[in-house]
């Protein structure tokens, strides 16, 4: 049976939730001055896997969370939840693309040869922006 992640493509790539997961292992890990090489001891993996969990490149294991969650001394969920400074940077990302989107638009009409053209560019945008 092939194995397949949230998104049923059968990928076994790290998600966006691997890496929030890793984030908040670092974050911890820093909070508590701690260092990879120590957690890594106190867990049983290598620093470079530590590493890699923490960067988001390999994913984790339910039983690693659970023992993340141990050693650290908090509910499992916190290893999942945004942070504040995250949610400002996914917003800030969010916004970055939305301009460089309407920069590439406006680009576009620029580009329009003639008043028929961008008419019927104006008209397309119209009835995405349901306003037709």
């Amino acid at each position: 049976m092939k194995k397949t992640d949230e998104t049923g493509t059968g990928s076994r790539a790290p998600t966006d939730v691997d890496r929030l997961v890793g984030e908040n292992v670092r974050r911890l890990r820093l909070k508590r001055n701690g260092t990879l090489s120590g957690l890594s001891a106190e867990l049983g993996i290598s620093h470079q896997q530590l590493q890699k969990y923490e960067t988001g490149s390999n994913r984790l294991s339910a039983g690693m969370i659970s023992r993340l969650a141990e050693v650290f001394g908090v509910p499992i969920t916190t290893l999942f939840q945004v942070t504040e400074d995250r949610a400002r940077k996914t917003v800030s990302r969010s916004t970055q693309r939305i301009d460089a989107l309407k920069e590439e638009g406006a680009w576009l009409l620029g580009r329009a040869e003639s008043e028929e053209t961008l008419q019927q560019m104006v008209n397309v945008l119209r009835v995405l922006a349901g306003k037709n």
